[in-house]
């Protein structure tokens, strides 16, 4: 028989509020607001959407969560206007709670599902009640007053404790990578995406038009989306090909296709127990329940044993599908991770999953066009899912939060049915995804190679630099190189198929260089 409300644990966990903020530069009631700012105002929002008393849900707020933003995400990366010290306080502080706990979480796009996954499951132990979690950029903001006059100054301090976990980098970036030139997100998915195109047997332009056809119905979303940063629908040719405003970037993407990091966007969650939401007068159509869960981390990106695909992201969601119970036909609303294409490719090959399925591939519009807010977008996924699924109570929905350089994968299944908390077995899938096979590397690598994935970056003046993985054909050591040589971006890199050709891997004191022959 159906669970009842009256049949599950009082301390399980209900997402009860969800809010989202956002301003465009120039736009009418542009505010100039700091990341603080709009991701206090998204919390108001989602204090208010619980539907009970703002002041008795603030004054109940135990544990204050955010995710990170991108100028404290990596180590000597400075804040030009200025930043919070205590970012969770500062916004606890806005909507007039007194949390015993603040947490900053680690950097990376799977942080606000996985804030999701951890605390309902600390709600569900007793160990918290009530939990805000929030999160906000205003890179737009940033960069247009950066070094002006007249800028808006947002530097505070707050007092009270703050558990800060880092910046959550290790196994994502190297010396050995920046110095082959993977010093950026376009390069890695790039390197993802083409090996994928070379398993698949497409062309270049075959593969471009698949991923303009997978991204042209994120636009028409985003369109619709009054949060977004680029409301404005494109058909997939538009999308894919080169023009002065859509630059190539990394092959094989142009400037539409990857994340948009200039927005101002703020996102917040309000979870609490089934006990406190009767105490605190929750109306019941506001409850939602994470009826599945999961978080995995792949292979660091020269472990992998198929540089076409992520196989932990897929094992994170059918472990979360599989803990609520469901499978993929039973989604109604699904929001896949859109940096670039790979990630949706990914779980898309995985499920059988098509661009034109009936129920879209994102709610928001994704982060090429939606905007990709920093570590926080899978934040406004889950608000937008926590707003469909009860406008049809009883259906499912799926976030699938990406992070890294498809690294680190976390899930969740939302649902208005009752359903009790059931704790995932993420812990013994990672112990797996650990044992998995690695190939050999070789830092120096030096003879004939076979190619095995690469991409070609093109800077603003029109520099080109390849980047190469390869494999020696001695002895099928795995390599990182550079390709700065016309003749080998030319005829090689920029050939109709580079994967599968034979080059020489030279390497010196600078690194690993590919060249045309051996002399």
């Amino acid at each position: 028989m159906p669970l009842n409300y009256d049949d599950l644990d009082p301390r399980t966990p209900i997402v009860v509020g969800v809010g989202q903020a956002s301003e465009l530069l120039d736009s009418p009631g542009y505010r100039r607001r700091s990341p603080v700012e709009l991701a206090a105002d998204a919390a108001r929002e989602a204090i208010a959407d619980t539907g009970a008393g703002l002041i008795a849900v603030s004054a109940s707020i135990d544990t204050v969560a955010a995710t990170r933003q991108f100028e404290n995400s990596f180590p000597g990366v400075t804040a030009p206007l200025g930043r919070s010290d205590n970012f969770p306080r500062s916004v606890a502080q806005r909507v007039g709670a007194r949390p015993r706990r603040a947490v900053l979480e680690v950097g990376g796009g799977q942080s606000p599902q996985r804030l999701v996954n951890e605390f309902a499951a600390a709600v569900a132990a007793g160990s918290a009640e009530v939990v805000l979690l929030a999160g906000a950029e205003a890179i737009s903001t940033i960069e247009r007053y950066a070094g002006s006059d007249g800028a808006p100054d947002f530097s505070e301090q707050v007092e009270g404790s703050l558990e800060d976990r880092g910046f959550g980098l290790e196994g994502l970036l190297s010396e050995h990578h920046a110095v082959h030139g993977l010093t950026d997100a376009p390069s890695h998915y790039a390197l993802f995406d083409n090996a994928r195109r070379a398993r698949l047997k497409l062309s270049r332009a075959a593969y471009a038009q698949a991923i303009g056809e997978l991204f042209a119905p994120f636009t028409r979303i985003a369109a619709a989306n009054p949060h977004a940063a680029a409301p404005i629908e494109r058909t997939a040719a538009e999308l894919v090909t080169p023009t002065d405003a859509n630059r190539p970037i990394a092959d094989p993407y142009t400037r539409y296709v990857v994340a948009r990091e200039k927005v101002n966007q703020g996102a917040a969650i309000v979870l609490m127990s089934i006990a406190a939401a009767k105490r605190l007068g929750v109306p019941t159509d506001r409850w939602v329940f994470l009826s599945g869960h999961a978080d995995l981390r792949e292979r660091d990106l020269m472990d992998r044993a198929d540089l076409s695909s992520s196989p932990a992201s897929v094992l994170a969601a059918r472990h979360a599908l599989d803990v609520a119970g469901i499978g993929v036909d039973d989604l109604a609303h699904l929001d896949l991770y859109s940096c670039f294409a790979a990630p949706v490719f990914n779980l898309a090959d995985a499920f059988g999953l098509t661009a034109d399925d009936p129920r879209g591939l994102t709610v928001t519009g994704g982060l090429p066009f939606f905007g990709g807010a920093g570590n926080n977008y899978a934040m406004h996924a889950i608000a937008s899912v926590v707003e469909r699924v009860r406008q049809s109570p009883g259906s499912h929905g799926f976030v699938g939060a990406n992070g890294g350089m498809m690294s680190k994968y976390s899930a969740g299944v939302y649902t208005t049915t009752p359903s009790p908390w059931r704790a995932d077995d993420s812990a013994a899938l990672q112990a797996e995804v650990d044992a998995w096979a690695a190939p050999e590397q070789a830092v120096r690598a030096d003879g004939w190679a076979t190619l095995e994935t690469y991409t070609v970056k093109h800077a603003r003046d029109g520099k080109r630099t390849g980047v190469v993985v390869g494999r020696l054909e001695a002895d099928g050591r795995r390599f990182l190189a550079l390709a700065e040589d016309e003749m080998v971006l030319d005829d090689v890199l920029c050939s109709a198929e580079p994967i599968g050709q034979l080059v020489h891997v030279r390497s010196s004191s600078a690194g690993n260089r590919i060249a045309m022959s051996d002399y």
